[in-house]
């Protein structure tokens, strides 16, 4: 289990530190677009979205090219903590609550079907990416174990969600940190390697008849007569197109860049710590969460690390020494590592929106869009690519389901966007840390 790979830097992005680029599978360049060149439909992007639209889409029979700026799996897609959760990244009940029961329940069985997607995707084009069962939602603070223990009597009473509660007293056997005031055990979760699931979806996409296009970054998208996408040395010309870029949308569609905030998240991978060591350090095997706002997140890797998640920062610019910036966070919760090197360390853009859903719909009749996963975008981002190539098709309820939520625009404006929503994720960093 603790030998798999083979550790070799991928050339194409050396700064990048990251454990999964390290344990790449099939990594492999594909070419510029140069020229003209004429599809069905248009995707930007070649993340979760980007290419579970593209091969979708190629399965029912269309044309499809794919727009990607540096590589299949850059972005969050290849640098997320890897974790497939049950649900939306809001609870069901905060859910009720806002939309109502009927609606709630559509988004609910759509987070199960997310699920099942991934998985199925995994099999049926053979995806090597270590998936392992179990999730474990941790509280921080006392009143999060209360909410918790509501939440799981809810979803079992309520939706036939059979989770378990976990005392404070037990935790301890779940995970090795006396930190946590109780938790969910979830076994339907399940994690992943988040980088060779992308590479897998990209092969699926090349065996499908897809033209993905790398290093081919889309600088403007024109509607109407004519339409296409244009990079620097060519264009597409399609029918329908789909902006698939979330944290990496950059000013591409200014409409778009309103509604969501980039942050960067940080994720370190420990040395191996061997099997009896890894073991006694999360002996559930699950993966972990807490309930923090700027939470941490946690796993092992299927060769006996931790990967660790902790921290964010605000604004255009890494923070520097990323490596001691997570530790920090890690030996809070796992002081007994403090002899245990950093071998990997890397971040990436993660896109949120202000009511911590995803933002799903159109902007004209032929231009759909995805983006804003809130850090729940694994198994999310690869439905909403099911549900957009079907809204393609015309078989738009399913779609709807996303669309109707109408995700507001950032307070601010463009220019003040940023700034305020930092101000607002230290002001919950800040509570964070009061307790």
């Amino acid at each position: 289990m603790f030998s798999k790979y083979s550790f070799s830097k991928n050339r194409m992005a050396a700064s990048l530190d990251s454990y999964y680029l390290a344990t790449a599978i099939g990594q492999r360049a594909r070419p510029r677009l140069k020229g003209t060149h004429e599809t069905d439909v248009c995707v930007v992007g070649a993340g979760y979205t980007g290419l579970s639209t593209a091969l979708h889409l190629a399965k029912s029979g269309l044309k499809v090219a794919v727009l990607e700026a540096e590589y299949a799996g850059f972005g969050a897609s290849g640098r997320n903590g890897g974790q497939v959760i049950t649900g939306q990244r809001v609870d069901q009940i905060e859910l009720e609550r806002r939309y109502g029961l009927t609606h709630a329940r559509a988004l609910w069985n759509s987070a199960l079907e997310a699920k099942t997607l991934v998985r199925a995707l995994i099999a049926a084009h053979e995806i090597d990416c270590d998936v392992a069962p179990g999730h474990l939602s941790a509280a921080a603070k006392p009143a999060h174990a209360a909410a918790l223990a509501q939440a799981a009597a809810h979803l079992e009473r309520n939706y036939g969600h059979t989770t378990r509660f976990v005392d404070k007293k037990d935790m301890p056997a779940l995970v090795a940190t006396e930190n946590y005031h109780g938790g969910i055990l979830d076994r339907a979760s399940f994690y992943l390697h988040a980088l060779n699931y992308a590479l897998g979806l990209a092969r699926a996409c090349d065996e499908a008849g897809v033209a993905v296009f790398e290093g081919s970054r889309a600088r403007r998208i024109r509607h109407g007569d004519g339409a296409r996408a244009t990079t620097d040395e060519g264009d597409v010309r399609a029918h329908h197109f789909v902006v698939a870029c979330d944290g990496y949308l950059g000013d591409l569609v200014p409409e778009l860049a309103r509604r969501i905030v980039p942050i960067k998240n940080y994720i370190i991978a420990t040395a191996p710590l061997g099997p009896e060591r890894a073991g006694a350090l999360i002996p559930c095997g699950a993966a972990v969460a807490d309930t923090k706002f700027v939470l941490d997140y946690y796993r092992l890797s299927a060769d006996g690390r931790l990967l660790f998640g902790g921290g964010e920062t605000y604004g255009s610019q890494d923070v520097a020494g990323v490596d001691r910036f997570v530790r920090r966070y890690m030996l809070r919760v796992f002081p007994q590592l403090e002899d245990v090197a950093i071998d990997y360390a890397w971040g990436g853009n993660v896109a949120i929106t202000l009511p911590r859903m995803p933002h799903i719909g159109r902007l004209k009749p032929n231009v759909y869009f995805a983006q804003g996963y809130s850090g729940q975008g694994v198994a999310i981002a690869t439905l909403a690519g099911k549900l957009i190539a079907e809204a393609v098709a015309g078989q738009t309820s399913r779609f709807d389901v996303y669309e109707s939520l109408k995700i507001p625009p950032m307070p601010g404006g463009i220019w003040l966007q940023e700034p305020l929503a930092a101000l607002g994720m230290l002001w919950y960093a800040l509570r964070d840390r009061l307790g």
